[in-house]
């Protein structure tokens, strides 16, 4: 596949799951996919299925969408620099709702072959997340 066409895919892949629909991962995402920063949950099964686990929770507890920044492709690799965007609506395991608008930039990697993610790696600004969560103190503010 072109670069371009690695681009797309990945684009596509963020508009399915912002639309919620999760079923397209069997689309996009290789069974045997691996993901070697998973979301610290536990219970999330390898593979496709602990992606689909994960974006369900965080769909069911944080709806929102992601905001592509910008993406460069070279050779199987598509990074993308993404923010985010949601409303910490639900309880997440050991955090529970703030109600809080939630803004988190974040650079993940995808490689693709044959037209399907199939390793991923990310970074993102956790500090700020575990804040807008409720879960660590803002410098300044009171306890």
């Amino acid at each position: 596949m072109s670069l371009a066409e690695n681009k797309a895919i990945m684009r596509r892949f963020y508009d399915e799951i912002d639309r919620g629909n999760l079923a397209a991962m069997d689309e996009f995402v290789a069974e045997d996919y691996i993901n070697h920063n998973p979301p610290p949950f536990p219970g999330l099964a390898p593979g496709r299925a602990g992606l689909k686990q994960a974006f369900q929770l965080f769909q069911e507890a944080t709806p929102g969408y992601h905001r592509i920044e910008q993406m460069v492709a070279e050779g199987d690799q598509v990074v993308t620099h993404l923010t985010a965007i949601g409303t910490h609506e639900r309880d997440l395991p050991g955090i529970p709702a703030s109600g809080n608008h939630l803004e988190v930039a974040a650079i993940a990697i995808h490689r693709l072959a044959d037209g399907k993610i199939v390793e991923h790696w990310s970074s993102m600004d956790t500090l700020t997340l575990l804040q807008q969560l409720g879960v660590i103190p803002k410098p300044g503010t009171e306890h």
